[in-house]
């Protein structure tokens, strides 16, 4: 009977116990899983709801609209038609031009600081600076230096360049501005991956004669491909969702034509209280990013 009693014991011990171990990973997700569900899940849900409405504060109702709002995006002869895919085109040219600079530059120079040389910590802690800087100190430091009128820049090339306020010139500031700002963070990131390779490698590679271009492409460049598909990903929604740039470097000058989405959407959402539009606008560029996302995981899954 004791030991009747001492095994039904032990075996609650037990279950308790594994109960216990598998509720310990959900015990340790639980506060980032209640931070993701009201600060990401439960606006995403709540922002789907609105773009369902002709939501206005002024209006004591919010009539439920449908698919209208959505419906409004695509008709040419709807008032928000023109301007949002104008923002959405500058949304894909700023994408277009900076991302490639952001993938292959930082590329570069964390191949040449990933070498031992005199000052190395110096150069990289110097590459990385800018990227610790708000957007708003960044923007209005170089919209003081591209000022047509005072701009450092326009004095030391001789030129009366409008760099904020005409095209193209509006956009080389603002990729240039942008790789400028940003380079270092990705830069890290490679220099990081690139730690990660084991050295056995090189050393195989240099046995077989292999010179650096080689070891660079046969080594290197395979060693990195997770950490380039999470640079080229994450850089490519940085750019589609920028925002301070457009705003405070050129203001979407000239005539809207670089104002992206982002900002455009917030203008319709917070000044002209059309938070329904607004919403579906949202709702419309976060499945064009998602699109780009699945291309981008299938091109990179297709070369590994």
């Amino acid at each position: 009977m004791v030991t009747l009693t001492a095994t039904k014991a032990a075996r609650s011990r037990a279950g308790t116990l594994t109960w216990s171990g598998r509720a310990t990973p959900y015990l340790f997700m639980a506060p980032y899983l209640v931070l993701f569900c009201v600060f990401v899940l439960a606006p995403a849900v709540f922002g789907l709801w609105v773009s369902l409405h002709d939501w206005d504060y002024l209006l004591e109702g919010k009539p439920f609209v449908g698919l209208d709002n959505y419906s409004a995006l695509f008709d040419p002869s709807s008032a928000v038609y023109d301007d949002f895919w104008v923002s959405m085109r500058a949304t894909g040219i700023f994408t277009l031009f900076s991302v490639p600079f952001l993938v292959v530059l930082p590329l570069g120079v964390a191949l040449m600081l990933n070498r031992p040389f005199r000052g190395r910590t110096f150069f990289r802690g110097l590459f990385f600076a800018p990227y610790v800087l708000g957007v708003a100190v960044v923007c209005l430091m170089w919209r003081l230096l591209l000022d047509p009128n005072l701009g450092l820049i326009d004095w030391l090339l001789g030129t009366d360049i409008a760099w904020t306020t005409a095209v193209p010139w509006a956009w080389v500031a603002l990729v240039g501005v942008t790789v400028w700002w940003t380079l270092g963070f990705n830069g890290v990131i490679y220099l990081a991956g690139m730690q990660d390779i084991p050295r056995e490698l090189y050393d195989a590679a240099k046995v077989d004669g292999a010179g650096r271009w080689a070891e660079f492409r046969h080594v290197t460049l395979p060693g990195l491909r997770p950490v380039a598909l999470f640079v080229v990903t994450t850089t490519i929604l940085a750019s589609a969702n920028m925002f301070g740039q457009s705003y405070l470097l050129t203001q979407g000058a000239p005539g809207g034509e670089t104002r992206t989405a982002i900002v455009y959407i917030l203008d319709v959402g917070l000044s002209q209280y059309k938070m329904g539009s607004a919403s579906a606008m949202s709702y419309v560029l976060t499945l064009a990013l998602i699109v780009v996302s699945v291309l981008n995981f299938r091109l990179f899954r297709g070369r590994s």
